[in-house]
Parts: C-alpha cells; structure tokens; sequence
C-alpha cells in the first residue's frame, strides 16, 4: 500500500534509527540532554535566528508563539485556512485567547490585503498584534508564499506596530522550490516555527526559533502546555538525522507530485491545482471525493479527501521513485472510474 494521505505518515530509515539508539541522552527538563542542545544550536543557525526550542509538534510551536506574542483578546491576522486556525483544535482561543482574522483568499495574501484586514485603533476593536503566514500553505496546496509579497507585508506589519510569525512546517519545501536559504525565508520574522516529522521524514519534532528572550518565554509556555520531555535526545537525534540527510532530496518529492497531477489532469471533469512543491489538490465538481479515495485504496493507494469534492495527494520520502508512475496511473484510473460513476 502507498500512503499519500500526508507527509506525516512517513518512517524513520534505518539510518534515522540507529542515529536515535546511538543518541547521548539527559534531562531537557533540567536543560541537560545533549542532543536537544545540539539540535537547537542547529536548527537557530539554519534559520538564522538567535536561538531554538524543541517542542513536540507544530501545534504547540505555533501555539507558543500565539502566547509569546499576544494577550487575551488580542487578534491575529492570517491567511484563509491557515493551520493555526483550521487544524489546531481551537487552541488559539482556548489557550491564548485570540482571535483570528483573515487577509485575502486562497491562503496567500498581499501587503494591501494586510493593511485592509488590520482595524482602525478603536478601543472597541480587538487590537491586531500579530501576522501569521504559513509557508508553504498546505490547504493551499502546497502553495509557496512568494518571497516579495512577505517583505511588502512584512514592511507593513512594522509600520503598524505588529510581530511577524512563520508557521515553516514545510519550509523546507519552499527552500528547495525557490531556491532561496531557509534563513532568507526566515528573515522577516520575529519567530518561525519549523517540522521535522513531515517531509523531513523524522518521527516526532518540530522547534520554535526566535530571540533568546522570546525562546525562554517559549520554554515555560511549553513547560505549562505539557511539552517538557526528558530523555528527548532519542527523538533530537531523528530530527538532526532528518536535517543532515533529507532536505535535498525533497526535489524528488515535489517531482513526483508534478507526475501525479500531470497524469490526472489528463482526466475530464477533473480540475488539478497547479503544483509548487508536494501537495497535489484535486478537484471533482459534482463528485464526492470519497469515490476517488475508496477507488484509490481498492487498488493500493491511500489518498484523503480535503473537502467535499477535493482530494488531496502528499508525496514524500516513502513514495520509492520507481512506483510513482504506478501511484499516477492508480489515480488517475481512481479520478476517471469516479467521475463516470457520478454520470446521470
């Protein structure tokens, strides 16, 4: 069975574990695990931000950044489906108490959509104090946010007296698809919050990066949310393994997709996204996504379904090259067979 229902399905290598039996262990709690240490101090370069903390997921990274950031009732700018609104199980309001407004649609926004989104000063206004861009976009399809439109907006946010946050769970993949560092991509912000254990391929991990007084606020929310692990160099080591051996490789990923969509867009009645990186949006106009999924998995590929009529396919390390054109063939006959299906 190929999974692409998403790039955390994905499998530690056997090069991946045995980095983790062989890593040398202590107490995060107590500060004292050097492999965490190791992974933060290089996980801070690369983003070229002045310090790291490991948290368990991306959840908790940007969640964290929601609290370094903002008081209750404070209101965060984002774009249409961001992950920190749509995925996180409402923990925005729940832990930071804010509340969200969105800028543009489709994902991406601009400068002007930005400045139209944030409320005149009015003490009966909730007061904008954050932007959150998310890059790449994954309801946007994988969608890289241009690296022009973050300066314009980011010009914006400094003038109106707001900090800038990067939910970079796969900024790895923008790296890669713009040939821009992950640090220039990082630049304008105060704080970025980077996966390991999507395209990375790692099992467990993601870090909050920022300046050393927002990262030791960062450590006591994370402390507070549940976060503190103990012998976490087990997991630091996956994260380091993952960041030494499989960013490049990404290339592969984002050309497999293209193969994918390249094939089922052959099929009518069938509408594919364009592809940025590795996520390919399908969209079936009068079809449940549901009867492209069951088609696909009746016949060894798992994909999921995003909306109604859409369907969304994430390649990733565990796709071997020499299937992906057996995965394209798959759903593209999945997308045909479920269209003439829906045929009155």
């Amino acid at each position: 069975m190929l999974d692409l229902r998403s790039d955390t399905v994905t499998r530690p290598t056997p090069a991946m574990r045995e980095a983790m039996a062989r890593a040398e262990v202590g107490d995060d709690v107590y500060g004292e695990d050097p492999s965490v240490a190791r992974l933060e101090a290089h996980v801070a370069t690369i983003t070229g931000k002045r310090a790291a903390l490991f948290v368990p997921s991306g959840t908790m990274g940007n969640q964290i950044a929601l609290l370094c950031h903002c008081r209750a009732g404070d209101e965060v700018i984002i774009g249409e489906g961001a992950h920190c609104a749509f995925y996180e199980s409402g923990a925005g309001a729940a832990w930071a108490g804010v509340q969200f407004e969105v800028a543009g649609r489709g994902g991406l926004f601009t400068a002007e959509e930005l400045a139209r989104a944030i409320k005149p000063p009015f003490y009966y206004h909730p007061r904008a104090r954050l932007v959150a861009i998310e890059n790449t976009h994954n309801r946007a399809g994988g969608k890289v946010f241009p690296q022009s439109d973050v300066l314009a907006i980011a010009a914006v946010a400094r003038a109106r007296g707001l900090a800038m946050h990067l939910d970079g769970a796969r900024i790895w993949n923008a790296s890669v698809a713009t040939g821009l560092s992950v640090a220039e991509l990082c630049e304008p912000f105060d704080t970025v919050s980077v996966c390991f254990s999507k395209g990375l391929g790692a099992p467990v991990g993601s870090a909050l990066c920022g300046d050393e007084q927002t990262i030791v606020a960062a450590r006591r929310f994370r402390k507070m949310l549940g976060g503190g692990m103990r012998q976490a160099g087990v997991l630091a080591a996956a994260a380091l393994h993952a960041l030494e051996h499989h960013r490049e490789r990404m290339v592969d990923d984002h050309a497999a997709a293209r193969t994918i969509a390249d094939a089922i867009r052959k099929v009518e009645r069938v509408s594919v996204w364009d592809v940025d990186t590795n996520i390919v949006n399908v969209d079936l106009p009068g079809v449940p996504a549901g009867r492209l999924v069951e088609r696909a998995r009746e016949h060894g590929v798992l994909v999921s379904p995003s909306g109604p009529e859409r369907v969304r396919i994430v390649t990733h390390l565990d796709l071997p090259s020499a299937r992906v054109a057996e995965a394209a063939s798959v759903l593209a006959a999945a997308a045909k067979g479920a269209v003439e299906e829906a045929r009155p």
